[in-house]
Parts: C-alpha cells; sequence; structure tokens
C-alpha cells in the first residue's frame, strides 16, 4: 500500500469548516462520536473514535477556545443509565490530550450552564452522555436550543452519527453558526470524494450479511467502479438467484430476482463481478463446529457457508492486484469465530498489501482489518457504520446538510 499514490479529493465539502470560522476565545460546541465499545466491567476496549476526534480538539485548545464537547454512548433510550456514562470516555480523552477535562454530571440544566459560565480559555468539559434525555433522539427544538445556548459556535465532527436527525446534530444548527470538524471534512473527501473521483482501476468489495443492506449501495457504484467482489452472506442470495444449491446458508428468498437484475445490470456495463467459488461450511457457528471445505456451487443440505475457502481468496486477490483504489465495505463471512476468519483476514491482508488508496468503511470491517492486524497499512478507514453506508448509497446526511455552506 502506498498512501502518496492517490489522494482524497480536496474541496469537496461545500460547508464551513472549523477553520472558516473564527473560534479564537469563544465557546465551541462540538459535537464528538465517543460511541466507544465497553468491555462488562465498562472498560474502553477501542479507543479509535476518541482518538479520531483529537485533531479538532487540538485544534480548538490551540485556538484558546473554551471546548464543550458532546457525544451520545449506546442507547440508554432516553434515562440515565450508569452503564453508558461518559465518565471512562473523559478519563480516556484526559490522558490522550495530556490536559484536564472536566466531566459535567449532565448536559443541559443550571448546573450545566454555570460550569461553562466559568470556564476560562484552552478549558475543556465533557458533557454526559446526550442520550439519556430522550429529546436528543426526537430532535427537539427546546432541547437544541438548550444545547445551543452553551456556546457561540457549533462544530459537527461526528461522521458516525451524522446520518441521524438528532438535537445535537441537525437541531443546534438552528441557533449557532455551523461547521464541519477535521474528521467530518476527512471522511466526505475520502468517502464521498474519492467514491465519485476514483483513480482507476477501481475495485468495491462488499460483504456482509444481507443484499437488501447493499442495494442501494451496489445501484450508486455500478457506474463509477471496474470491479465489485461480493462476500459474506449476501453471496449465497445471488448464488441461488443463480441455480446454485446453496444448502442452509442465508439467503434472502424475496431478493433472488432482484439479485439476477443487479448482476446482470452491473454486467451488462463492463463491470466486472465476483463472487465465491468455494466456502468453508459448518452446521451451526460455533467454535467447535466441525467444518469442511466444499465449491461455492454445491453446498449440502443442513450445512451453512460460514467463510470463503482458499480458492475465493486466490481469485479476489488477484483481482485486487491491478486496483488503484479499492473501497471495502463488510466481511466475507462469520469472523468473528476465530475458525471462520481465515476468508476475511486474508483478504484484510489482499487490500493492505496492494498499491492502492484502500478505503474500510462500514459493516464491521473496521474491527476485521484490527483483528487481522493491517489497519495501520489501510490508507483510510472509516469511523461511521451506518453513516458511511448511507454516503456510499449516495444519500445526503442530514448531519451535513445542516451545516452552515460555504
Amino acid at each position: 500500500m502506498n498512501d502518496n499514490l492517490v489522494v482524497p479529493i480536496k474541496g469537496v465539502l461545500n460547508k464551513l469548516s472549523i477553520r472558516d470560522v473564527d473560534i479564537s476565545g469563544k465557546r465551541v460546541f462540538i459535537r464528538v462520536d465517543f460511541n466507544v465499545p465497553l468491555d462488562e466491567n465498562l472498560n474502553i476496549t477501542d479507543d479509535r473514535r476518541i482518538r479520531s476526534a483529537l485533531p479538532t480538539i487540538n485544534y480548538a485548545i490551540d485556538e484558546g477556545s473554551r471546548i464543550i464537547l458532546a457525544s451520545h454512548l449506546a442507547r440508554p433510550r432516553g434515562k440515565v443509565d450508569p452503564r453508558y456514562s461518559l465518565a471512562s470516555v473523559s478519563r480516556r480523552l484526559q490522558r490522550l490530550i495530556k490536559k484536564e477535562v472536566t466531566f459535567l454530571p449532565d448536559c443541559v440544566g443550571p448546573k450545566v450552564e454555570e460550569a461553562v459560565g466559568k470556564m476560562a480559555e484552552g478549558d475543556i468539559v465533557l458533557l454526559e452522555n446526550l442520550r439519556f434525555h430522550s429529546e436528543e433522539e426526537k430532535n427537539d427544538e427546546a432541547f437544541s436550543k438548550s444545547l445551543a445556548d452553551l456556546a457561540d459556535v457549533y462544530v459537527n465532527d461526528a461522521f458516525g452519527a451524522a446520518h441521524r436527525s438528532n438535537a445535537s446534530i441537525v437541531g443546534i444548527t438552528k441557533f449557532l453558526p455551523s461547521c464541519a470538524g477535521f474528521l467530518l471534512q476527512k471522511e466526505i473527501e475520502y468517502l464521498q470524494g474519492v467514491v465519485n473521483h476514483p483513480v482507476r482501476p477501481f475495485v468495491a468489495i462488499l460483504g456482509g450479511a444481507r443484499v437488501s443492506g447493499k442495494i442501494d449501495v451496489i445501484k450508486n457504484l455500478e457506474d463509477k467502479v471496474d470491479k465489485v467482489i461480493v462476500g459474506g452472506g449476501m453471496a449465497y442470495t445471488f448464488l441461488k438467484a443463480m441455480g446454485y444449491e446453496v444448502g442452509d446458508s442465508l439467503v434472502e428468498n424475496n431478493m433472488l430476482d432482484l439479485a439476477n437484475d443487479i448482476r446482470n445490470s452491473v454486467t451488462s456495463k463492463g463491470v466486472k463481478f465476483y463472487l465465491p467459488v468455494d466456502c468453508v461450511i459448518a452446521q451451526s457457528i460455533e467454535p467447535a463446529a466441525e467444518t469442511k471445505l466444499v465449491t461455492a456451487q454445491e453446498i449440502p443440505h443442513g450445512w451453512r457457508a460460514v467463510d470463503i475457502g482458499p480458492a475465493s481468496v486466490k481469485l479476489f486477490a488477484e483481482a485486487l492486484e491491478s486496483a488503484k483504489t479499492i473501497l471495502w465495505n463488510g466481511p466475507m463471512g462469520v469472523f468473528e469465530v476465530d475458525a471462520f476468519s481465515r476468508g476475511t483476514f486474508s483478504v484484510a491482508h489482499s487490500v493492505a498489501d496492494a498499491y492502492a488508496l484502500t478505503i474500510v468503511g462500514g459493516g464491521d470491517t473496521d474491527l476485521a482489518v484490527g483483528r487481522a492486524g493491517v489497519s495501520e497499512s489501510i490508507s483510510f478507514i472509516s469511523t461511521g457504520g451506518g453513516a458511511a453506508l448511507e454516503l456510499l448509497e449516495g444519500r445526503e446526511l442530514p448531519g451535513l446538510k445542516a451545516l452552515t455552506d460555504k
């Protein structure tokens, strides 16, 4: 992989950036995405989303801003739940930036207003989980106004939540000058800029469980890519639609005709369409389950595909050899189980070794490349699952649309 081979398209974001706004000495409300995974003891198991927000936070520190950070964590359904407190995130952030972070026990109310009012230039506060208030996900106007009253400028750096019409994403922009943080800007430049203006050959790798979740992605990409590689559970809907025996593999039977239409549409435009030629099968997804290697065209009844096989790995690797741009969304199998992870990890290594701009976005693919140990060799790993998918589908993200135009 060579980061200098191709670069993202600059200037695709037609919204104000944090650099376009005077934030010196001002109260700056930065909506971040600190929705990090926690273990059973509420310890953070992956802090990549926190680290991804550091460039924007550090820029605001350098500008002498009074920094108000806000995020959601998990789905507490509008109620206070200690399991989803951002207290542990506050501690981790403080270690990362080597600067005191004051954690506030709520995100609105007199105590929060008082604490913000006492902030000096360069101070940082982190508000408690926004989703402890049901008004957040309802995009409630009064709640949005309460958040806005804390600040002079709004910065959205939460790409992972930019597809949500929430109060802290959309509603707050009605009351404050609003701009994009560095992470949000970078995500757009890669996912939108490169997809629309790729250096060819451009290869899309699509995996995951269901065809229905990727229909719009394929439709949006079919005029832009040179090759499409399909793996994961969704591949077996395509294979069954072609008349092959797929046993008890995951299949969306109501999608069979559409799967054929999609494949025919893609190939009619000269795009090469790759499906697995062999697969690892099991009778259950238990770690100790017996496995077999068979061709993808003759999976026995009572068995299901859980990973792609070595011939498919080789086929897909060869398809990537000439690529100059690679976009990967979705694993090749049930990679969470070690016995079924070899195919996904092999593809991860092929992507990492490619002499191309490599973009990983959504569908647990970021987790897969991390477990494969190749994260550092990927050009760009998106922080947003659902947001990345919607952007790849060609949709306009509410959080992006709400920002102030240049």
